[in-house]
């Protein structure tokens, strides 16, 4: 991977930017569940893939995708490959808890097989980062917010007050990959109500945030597991 790799501030330098000249901008990241989700039936095995602890989670109805999904994988690589920041796991990372082999040597192997070349990466945690960053939240400050995960209420609840005052002009409920579909639509046609959106989805907002920026022309943020740090005060 020849990226250029982002610190924080460096993230923060892109969205501003995108936010300030209003233009499509998509920030996703990888991490085991992507990992996974790609090499079906290209590095391994769908038996392969279904013994993997996260796999079975996933089929209990815990990840919102079941497995096998082959539509899913396609699409996830596609929107890495368009993606305009990628946050990938170093090399070594202990932050997430997963076991070495779906990490960041994974990611490598399926970044190879699918030809996925990020020209801006950072670190696949990055969106924990972000939540717990004034800087972030003060680009957030009088924009359009739109909301798209499963907590939905909980989170809109907790945003439009202290310390967040967000003005969250729509909020989705998104519990798994078959509505996802239906979401774009609905973004599509909404487009002109939101100028960021915000996806807390699992691996479905890789797919869901780049969609949105090419889709929309909105900026448009994997926000991962940082729905809980703003309700528990802990990404898991």
């Amino acid at each position: 991977m020849n990226a250029i790799y982002l610190e924080m501030d460096g993230v923060l330098d892109q969205l501003e930017a995108a936010v300030r000249e209003q233009r499509p901008f998509s920030l996703v990241r990888v991490g085991d569940g992507e990992n996974i989700v790609m090499s079906q039936e290209t590095v391994w095995t769908t038996e392969q893939v279904l013994q993997e602890r996260w796999a079975i989670k996933a089929n209990l109805g815990q990840k919102g995708l079941r497995l096998p999904n082959l539509q899913l994988r396609d699409e996830v690589a596609a929107s890495l490959q368009r993606a305009d920041i990628v946050g990938v796991l170093p090399h070594g990372d202990s932050t997430i808890k997963a076991p070495e082999h779906l990490k960041r040597q994974l990611t490598d192997i399926m970044f190879a097989h699918f030809g996925i070349s990020p020209a801006l990466t950072c670190h696949a945690c990055v969106n924990r980062e972000l939540a717990q960053v004034p800087r972030f939240w003060n680009m957030l400050a009088g924009k359009r917010i739109l909301l798209v995960t499963r907590e939905i209420e909980q989170l809109r609840a907790m945003l439009v007050q202290e310390p967040y005052h967000l003005d969250i002009t729509a909020a989705l409920p998104f519990d798994n990959w078959d509505q996802m579909q239906e979401t774009l639509q609905w973004i599509q046609t909404n487009q002109d109500t939101f100028d960021i959106a915000l996806f807390s989805c699992g691996v479905n907002a890789v797919v869901l945030a780049e969609r949105t920026a090419a889709l929309a022309g909105k900026v448009a943020i994997d926000f991962g597991k940082a729905n809980n740090i703003i309700l528990k005060g802990r990404a898991n």
